[in-house]
């Protein structure tokens, strides 16, 4: 007897003008299944989800649920067969509560009655074990509070199918192991999961089958209980990768940065840092682990000239060939002037890091176009830079001469971390490096940061993979709420003790002055 399907594609191919995202995907998903989906970046993961909620459409071949061959030409139409896609980057409006937004722009062709619609969610949330308060308004929530309300909006919805592309990204381990559960209470209801992401111990963890797919084509797919990381690696790669990240203990570590009292307000009047305080030493990875919001970003950027600070905020430089620097206070510009070689791969990529418009030898010549003499500034050194990258980092694009907005987001963060790298800094900053690569590119980036480390670099790590910060760096500290909770040897800490301290409430100091 053949085996009930939910979903099955046949032949789904899709493309965006010469460049070919899909080609002729089979693909199947049995009802009350975990599926999970890899491939390696531009691999066309995402693109085929999302023609399966309807925000693309196919150029060939054919989708059926529960059997019955489907046209879903836009997400309503997905939601009409009980499909539901839960989006990395969350659809959610701030300013209102999680029923208005679990209930918003449903029409049903009854009168709306907002005490029903609570009545409704809240069995949704009984049901399957949901922790979330429904009058909260989004602004106010976590990332983990705010997945949860997109989740509960799909099921709201009726999704029988539901799709999560890169749900534990920015996930503490206890929120992951959370949200694993209520995914089996899912299944075990007869929901059928399809997972998209790039953590190969969560594949292993929480599903029941493994689809692979290599530039656009169908690899295999494989039962999980029959699949290693190493073997799921090399179905994506197409070929033997080793797995391993080097770190060397750090020889002669010299002090590089003293952070003291570091404070910053935002505008709003919240305090982003409060009297953060640590050191950051040349030949070591320093890792920033914490939940997304709780201050990294704000770190760095104090640290790299772009967030204003309070009077008594110190952060000291100490370069070699010249005596200790106080950063506060001074612009990115007199930071350079100073001497100062702080490297600094945004969270934001192509709103800070990189120019869209641009094509890639442009955006090489970024950091250093002010130097340039004459009229016609001189491509040929970023030229050969951009060629470089390309190469080292194996970018996916027709030439170095393409408009960086039109590659993928996993080739825009191997272009921009490209570039930082290459500048041979003092203090290189890095924010989720590699978020969106595939696991080949990932370590590829992880060993090009060793190789800084060995050549004296200071490196400070926002990551959100905990595996790889406890692989990875020397030390780690972790911040929360803007308050460090705990600075751990990256050698002998624990996911479950990074996690508590992720969690962890400080005490808000009285003293704030400016």
């Amino acid at each position: 007897m053949a085996e009930a399907l939910a979903l099955e594609l046949k032949g789904i191919t899709k493309t965006f003008g010469s460049v070919v995202a899909n080609k002729d995907v089979d693909l199947k998903v049995k009802k009350g299944e975990i599926l999970s989906i890899l491939g390696e970046n531009g691999s066309g993961k995402t693109t085929l989800m999302n023609m399966v909620s309807g925000i693309y459409y196919p150029d060939a071949g054919e989708i059926y649920v529960n059997g019955q061959n489907v046209v879903i030409s836009s997400p309503k139409d997905a939601f009409e067969y009980k499909i539901g896609m839960i989006h990395q980057h969350f659809k959610l409006v701030d300013v209102f509560t999680a029923t208005q937004n679990i209930v918003l722009g449903i029409k049903d062709g009854t009168r709306f009655n907002i005490k029903t619609a609570e009545k409704k969610v809240k069995e949704i949330t009984e049901k399957y074990g949901f922790s979330v308060d429904l009058n909260k308004k989004i602004y106010e929530m976590s990332v983990s509070e705010k997945q949860t309300v997109e989740i509960i909006k799909v099921l709201y919805r009726g999704a029988d199918i539901l799709i999560l592309d890169e749900p534990t990204a920015v996930l503490t381990p206890q929120e992951t192991r959370k949200l694993f559960d209520i995914l089996r209470k899912m299944k075990k209801d007869g929901k059928s999961i399809i997972i998209i992401t790039h953590k190969l111990h969560e594949v292993l963890e929480i599903s029941d089958r493994v689809t692979t797919l290599r530039k656009g084509e169908y690899v295999g797919t494989v039962e999980t209980k029959d699949a290693t990381e190493q073997s799921l690696t090399e179905m994506m790669m197409g070929e033997k990768v080793e797995l391993n990240i080097s770190r060397e203990e750090p020889k002669n570590p010299v002090e590089r940065l003293v952070v003291d009292n570091l404070t910053v307000i935002k505008r709003d009047g919240t305090v982003a840092l409060d009297n953060v305080k640590f050191n950051a030493y040349g030949g070591e990875i320093l890792g920033i682990a914490g939940i997304s919001g709780s201050g990294q970003k704000e770190l760095l950027e104090a640290i790299a000239g772009l967030q204003v600070t309070t009077k008594k905020s110190s952060i000291l430089y100490k370069p070699d060939d010249l005596g200790p620097q106080q950063l506060v206070g001074k612009t990115p510009k007199e930071i350079r002037k100073l001497g100062v070689a702080l490297s600094f791969v945004p969270e934001d990529r192509l709103g800070m890091g990189l120019v869209g418009n641009m094509d890639i030898i442009d955006n090489m010549m970024l950091r250093s176009y002010k130097s340039g003499r004459g009229t016609f500034l001189n491509r040929k050194q970023p030229k050969g830079l951009a060629e470089e990258v390309i190469e080292n980092l194996e970018v996916v694009t027709p030439s170095a001469t393409t408009p960086v907005r039109r590659l993928s987001g996993g080739n825009v963060q191997k272009v921009l971390v490209g570039r930082e790298i290459a500048s041979a800094p003092k203090v290189l900053m890095v924010a989720y490096p590699v978020r969106g690569l595939d696991i080949n590119s990932s370590y590829t980036i992880y060993n090009l940061l060793a190789e800084q480390k060995r050549n004296g670099t200071a490196i400070i790590f926002v990551g959100e993979d905990l595996d790889v910060l406890l692989e990875l760096c020397d030390r780690i500290m972790v911040i929360n709420s803007g308050k460090i909770t705990g600075i751990v040897d990256g050698r002998t800490a624990t996911k479950e003790e990074i996690g508590l301290l992720m969690t962890k409430s400080v005490e808000r100091e009285d003293e704030n002055e400016q």
